[in-house]
């Protein structure tokens, strides 16, 4: 074994306790006062209607789509067992957690959208 694969472990376990970090910051943030306009601004940065690939959520989904794009690389068959899930985890985000963080905007904050 090489040091690559663990150099990239450790990559990915720093990095992802950045994210971790930040995702506590945003939390610590709307545990505070806040209003329905300014959460709906923050809401926002998770989902993007109009560019689904931009905030929080639409970078998850592509991360996990390149992940499903290393496991299909990698499965024995090419059958999609290992890399389906990926797809359709990176799909559930986007279509279910985006859909409905976005109805949460609207109803928090109607007019934002066209700001």
């Amino acid at each position: 074994m090489t040091g690559q694969p663990r150099n990239r472990i450790d990559r990915v376990r720093a990095s992802a306790g950045i994210i971790q970090l930040a995702l506590q910051q945003i939390g610590d943030e709307l545990r505070g006062e806040i209003d329905a306009r300014e959460l709906a601004e923050v809401l926002r940065e998770f989902h993007h209607e109009d560019h689904h690939q931009d905030g929080v959520f639409g970078s998850l989904a592509q991360l996990l789509t390149v992940a499903a794009q290393a496991a299909g690389r990698i499965e024995p068959d090419h059958d999609g067992e290992m890399s389906c899930p990926l797809y359709e985890a990176a799909a559930l985000i986007t279509e279910n957690a985006g859909l409905q963080t976005y109805y949460a905007t609207r109803a928090l904050d109607p007019q934002g959208e066209t700001a």
